[in-house]
């Protein structure tokens, strides 16, 4: 446990480090500056902007200046947010982002779980073509589309749900919606397919030919063993949940970190930017190694000596 432990830790490290060293270098190779939209300034002013930020230094040592702050936990000033740093922003949109992505994962589990399951039991039926259909199209929508539709029916033509804002529990309706609903469909065909392979397994037919009741069946030996490849899918998803909500998070006014880094690539705030990166790159790992802890607990027969 702990080698597995100490495996994962410096593997995430490295991938942190890497994300952090690529998105460096790439934004400083986009055509223009993070001031040059702004109007017209003297040369000397220029400068001094210039190396309160440390722009006028080489790129090598600007590079260095980021990593040792970084290893320091410190993302630096914003460019665009005055007398406000990066680990400001962060530590005040990062739990609306978590929130959000925690109301979107739970709704990914029940709607995607239960379809998934009802489309399983009955192959070929009614509820199986309902569902196979309806998260095909689904996976396929973007969220902007299906955020738009939402607020048309529910916030415009019915007056059910407000179309943004943030703060009370109505306010997370929508967004979770159209944050999950994606997800949630394509979650749910792979908790079909995984469970008709499994039905197919031999111990299914003996549990079967012991009389065991369907139910019984289905959640205590299916589901179960068909755990392994959801759950390989579910730790990308939970982060995407968090990290990928920049659209939606746009289009219903919420504060939360992908606003402001929508906010940050149009205006070229290299440290904002950079900083929201990391924050995404290690959830993303934190929820992958969560995911490879829980092999073992739902499967006996893998153990840590062998994911490592």
């Amino acid at each position: 446990m702990l080698k597995f432990t100490l495996s994962r830790a410096l593997t995430g490290a490295l991938v942190v480090f890497t994300v952090a060293t690529i998105t460096f270098f790439l934004l400083r190779t986009l055509p223009g500056g993070p001031f040059d939209e702004d109007k017209t300034l003297p040369p000397e002013i220029q400068r001094n902007i210039e190396k309160k930020y440390r722009l006028d230094e080489p790129v090598w040592k600007q590079y260095l200046y980021y990593i040792y702050d970084l290893s320091r936990g410190e993302f630096g000033p914003s460019y665009k947010y005055i007398d406000r740093s990066v680990n400001d922003i962060i530590k005040n949109t990062l739990p609306v982002s978590v929130k959000l992505g925690a109301v979107g994962f739970a709704l990914v589990l029940s709607i995607g779980g239960t379809v998934g399951v009802l489309s399983s039991v009955r192959p070929r039926g009614l509820a199986d073509f309902a569902g196979v259909a309806a998260a095909t199209t689904l996976v396929s929508v973007p969220s902007f589309v299906v955020g738009a539709l939402l607020m048309y029916f529910f916030s415009v033509r019915l007056g059910w749900l407000p179309a943004a804002l943030w703060g009370r529990p109505e306010h997370f309706v929508l967004p979770a919606l159209t944050l999950a609903i994606g997800p949630a469909a394509y979650l749910s065909r792979l908790i079909r397919g995984s469970m008709l392979e499994t039905s197919g397994s031999a111990f299914i037919r003996t549990a079967r030919a012991k009389g065991l009741g369907q139910f019984k069946i289905v959640l205590k030996h299916v589901l179960k063993n068909a755990l392994i490849p959801i759950l390989t899918v579910l730790g990308p998803i939970a982060a995407f949940l968090v990290t990928g909500s920049f659209v939606v998070e746009h289009i219903f006014e919420i504060p939360g970190m992908g606003k402001f880094f929508v906010i940050a690539v149009s205006n070229r705030d290299y440290p904002l930017v950079m900083g929201i990166t990391v924050i995404y790159t290690v959830i993303l790992v934190l929820a992958n190694f969560v995911v490879d802890l829980s092999y073992a607990l739902i499967d006996p027969r893998i153990t840590f000596e062998k994911q490592r």
